[in-house]
């Protein structure tokens, strides 16, 4: 990868060192004011994507969790399981409750932890036959909620589990998966999808900040290059969509909606999850935060959100916490990054900005057309993102509701029935999904500045 995307200076905040450890809980609080917080695991060749290839196994006593998970992953598990699937969860109740002491002091063995944890438990949940109880062994309960205390992460796949840190270089020097349900072409085109799409979002950071830098000044000249810079984040955001419309060409709608989503899923209103062992450790919490992987945890769509303007928060809306919420699912140095980028953009708010130089001056049309664009170029990339969603989940839904008996004849009532059960129809992180991405793709619209 070019490490010179965007060049920075070395005092830069995104070229500060990586974080190679974790905090504790005293010092989990990250100074957000100044440009010199460094906390945020941000890199400037990279992005939210760590510049190095993730810990691929941890080793010693912790082979034993990687062993299971081999195991699973190489054995054509079937969701609802059988006998075969019966005896590798044995195995996992058998398993030592192992102590993370010896992972505390390295955040990339951490990660490592939560993510080999996070799909032996989803391997273990989904496997079982539907009308069983949920019950997570001790094995997987301490070490997993331990592992997610210190990550301050729910204990459940989350977008970095299944993205962001879910990869290795393979001979070739291209990306390929490391971990995977059932290591089809579609499921790791799907993960590589998105990482790829993180990767071009690298541009997009810089320009956000030389976007940023510039507003200190505020002049003539600034706002000539902000109006460049805004031009060229439309044209970033445009090859976002280009790559997430690559999708259809290597992920198949069938194996998606059947094989793959199903694994995903977090818990649910109808069937809890039951932790045994919890009370093992008077310092665990019950976890309220289960939801499951979603697109929506990508930390670079929030920060485009926030450093354009676009707030999704509506009080009548079912949904307006949704967004929020899958901050908690993030890697907690990039929830303070989009914390001091939220910092950044209310002490120096570009939209405001646009909308002073405007109002003041008729010769800053070039200015509103560059912001104007980069706003349409984010809607455009929901608009992509909502046909994504019909084409894998919303229409495979509908098509198996119909193949078993469930569509009406009646062509109104068909209508009606399947508008109907697109309300109800969630996504991985448990939105109402059709409703929910309607109103963000329309808050974005919104967003865009009529003069």
């Amino acid at each position: 990868m070019d490490s010179n995307l965007f060049p920075l200076p070395p005092s830069h905040f995104l070229s500060q060192p990586r974080p190679s450890g974790i905090t504790s809980p005293n010092e989990g609080r990250v100074d957000t004011t100044t440009l010199a917080a460094h906390d945020f695991d941000v890199d400037p060749r990279t992005g939210f994507m760590p510049p190095h290839a993730p810990i691929a196994r941890l080793e010693g006593e912790y082979g034993a969790w990687e062993g299971v998970l081999a195991d699973a992953c190489n054995g054509g598990f079937r969701l609802g399981g059988g006998e075969r699937e019966e005896r590798w969860r044995g195995r996992v109740r058998e398993l030592p409750i192992l102590s993370i002491a010896a992972l505390l002091e390295s955040e990339p063995h951490l990660r490592r932890a939560h993510h080999v944890l996070a799909w032996i438990m989803h391997f273990y949940i989904h496997t079982l036959r539907v009308d069983e109880e949920i019950r997570i062994p001790p094995p997987i309960t301490l070490p997993l909620l331990q592992v997610s205390r210190e990550m301050r992460l729910p204990p459940v796949l989350t977008y970095s589990d299944d993205v962001l840190y879910n990869w290795a270089f393979d001979d070739d020097g291209d990306l390929r998966i490391l971990t995977s349900f059932t290591f089809t072409d579609s499921e790791s085109h799907f993960y590589l999808t998105s990482a790829r799409i993180e990767l071009i979002g690298v541009k997009a950071l810089g320009v956000m900040q030389h976007t940023l830098d510039e507003l200190f000044v505020g002049d003539l000249i600034a706002r000539k290059r902000i109006t460049r810079f805004l031009t060229e984040l439309a044209g970033v955001i445009g090859e976002m969509e280009g790559e997430l419309n690559r999708m259809f060409g290597g992920c198949d709608v069938r194996v998606f909606y059947d094989e793959i989503r199903p694994w995903f899923q977090g818990e649910s209103e109808e069937k809890r999850w039951v932790f045994e062992g919890i009370e093992l450790d008077p310092g665990l919490e019950y976890p309220n935060e289960l939801g499951g992987p979603s697109a929506g945890q990508s930390s670079l769509i929030h920060a485009l959100d926030i450093f354009l303007g676009v707030h999704h928060s509506n009080s009548n809306s079912p949904d307006d916490t949704f967004l929020s919420r899958m901050q908690l699912y993030m890697p907690r140095h990039h929830r303070n990054f989009l914390s001091h980028l939220r910092v950044q953009s209310t002490n120096r708010s570009l939209r405001a900005w646009v909308l002073e130089a405007a109002a003041a001056d008729d010769t800053t049309q070039s200015l509103l057309n560059a912001y104007n664009a980069a706003v349409t170029a984010l809607k455009k990339f929901r608009d992509a993102h909502i046909v994504l969603v019909a084409r894998y989940i919303i229409g495979p839904a509908a098509q198996a509701r119909a193949n078993e008996g469930q569509s009406q004849s009646d062509d109104s009532n068909r209508e009606s029935q399947s508008d109907g059960s697109r309300e109800t129809l969630k996504g991985t992180g448990g939105t109402h999904l059709a409703r929910f991405l309607k109103s963000v793709r329309d808050t974005t619209q919104g967003a865009v500045i009529q003069m």
